[in-house]
C-alpha cells in the first residue's frame, strides 16, 4: 500500500516545491522516515472469496490458505517444501522439447507466451519433479503449475510426467502426482492431445512395476488432463473446493440448458459422487499420503515376497 508520489505535487508559485506539506514543517525529519516506512505492494492479499486483505505472512503460515477455507493456487516450490519431510528434497530434471513446433501465433507468438510464462514463474514449463521422504517414505513427486500458461498439457509437461513416472520406476518408490490444468495447450495442436495416451502408458509401467500412483487434484483440474492421468490413480485426493471436471460448469450448462445443482464439480461434491476417494485440507496432506503411500508399499512387499 505505496504513498502517494510526491513527485506529482506542482510547485508553488514564485519558488521551489516545498515537500511533505504542513507536517514536513512541525517535523522536518519525518520524509525521510516515511520513505523508509513505505510498504511493500505484496504485503497484502486479497481474498478471492470475501475480498478481505489478509497479511501475507499470516498465509505463509496458514499454508496459502484464507481464513475463508479458500486453499489458493502455489507453485511447485511452495508445494514440494509443504510435502517433502523437514522440506527437503531432491529437485529432478525435466526434458526438453522442440519448442514451438507448429510455430505457432494466436495474435501473440507462441514463443514470446513461453518466454513470458518462464519469467513470471521461474520454472521452464507447467511440470517440475523433486524427490523425497513424505513421512519416512521415499517417493517422486509431480507438480503441475497453473501459473504456467494455465498448467496446460504440452510436450514439455508430458514428458515431465513420463520422466517422473521412470524415475519412480528405476528407484522403486510410489509416485505422487498433484495436477491442476485448464486442458491441453493449444500452440502444440495434436502434439498436445498425444500426451494424454502417452501419461496413460507411463501409468502402465508403474503399476507393472507395482508401484503405487496417488493423485491429488488441486484448483483447477479440467480438460484433457481429468480424461487421462488426473483420474488413473490408485487413490484420488483433493483439496478442498477444487473444480474437477472436463469440461467447466458454465460450458455444460449451455450444453443442457439445465442449472447444474449447487457445488457441482467441486471437490466435495465428488467425494459423494464417488470420483474422488477423499477431500483433504492441505496441512494434513503429507500425514494422509504418508500413511497411504506406506500401506500401499506393504501390500507391494508382501506380492514380491
Amino acid at each position: 500500500m505505496a504513498m502517494a508520489d510526491p513527485k506529482n505535487e506542482k510547485p508553488a508559485k514564485g519558488g521551489p516545491r516545498q515537500r511533505g506539506g504542513w507536517l514536513a514543517k512541525i517535523a522536518p525529519g519525518v520524509r525521510g522516515f516515511q520513505r523508509k516506512r513505505e510498504t511493500p505492494e505484496n504485503l497484502w492479499v486479497k481474498c478471492p472469496d470475501t475480498g478481505e486483505m489478509i497479511y501475507r505472512s499470516d498465509l505463509e503460515v496458514a499454508l496459502w490458505v484464507t481464513p475463508a477455507g479458500r486453499h489458493m493456487r502455489i507453485g511447485p516450490e511452495l508445494r514440494f517444501r509443504y510435502t517433502f519431510d523437514d522440506e527437503r528434497f531432491e529437485t529432478l530434471p525435466t526434458p526438453q522439447v522442440p519448442e514451438d513446433p507448429l510455430n505457432f501465433s494466436d495474435g501473440k507468438p507462441y514463443r514470446e507466451r513461453l518466454a513470458a510464462a518462464r519469467k513470471a514463474t521461474g520454472e521452464p514449463d507447467a511440470m517440475a519433479i523433486a524427490a523425497g521422504a513424505i513421512q519416512g517414505q521415499q517417493a517422486v513427486v509431480l507438480v503441475q503449475d497453473f501459473a504456467f500458461m494455465g498448467g496446460s498439457l504440452g510436450m514439455a509437461a508430458g514428458e515431465a510426467f513420463i520422466a517422473a513416472a521412470r524415475a519412480a520406476v528405476e528407484r522403486g518408490v510410489p509416485m505422487v502426482a498433484f495436477v491442476a490444468a485448464g486442458g491441453a495447450r493449444m500452440q502444440e495442436g495434436t502434439l498436445s492431445l498425444m500426451q494424454m495416451a502417452r501419461t496413460t502408458l507411463a501409468i502402465q509401467e508403474l503399476k507393472r512395476a507395482h508401484l503405487p500412483y496417488i493423485v491429488v487434484l488441486t484448483d483447477p483440474t479440467t480438460g484433457g488432463v481429468t480424461a487421462s492421468y488426473a483420474m488413473l490413480g490408485d487413490i484420488h485426493l483433493a483439496e478442498p473446493g477444487a473444480l474437477i471436471g472436463f469440461a467447466g460448469p458454465r460450458v455444460i450448462e449451455q450444453t443442457i440448458r439445465e442449472t447444474l445443482p449447487p457445488g457441482f464439480q467441486r471437490a466435495e461434491y465428488l467425494v459423494e459422487k464417488g470420483m474422488v476417494d477423499r477431500v483433504t485440507p492441505r496441512s494434513e496432506l503429507p500425514a494422509v499420503l504418508g500413511s497411504i503411500l506406506k500401506t500401499l508399499m506393504m501390500g507391494r512387499a508382501r506380492l514380491a515376497a
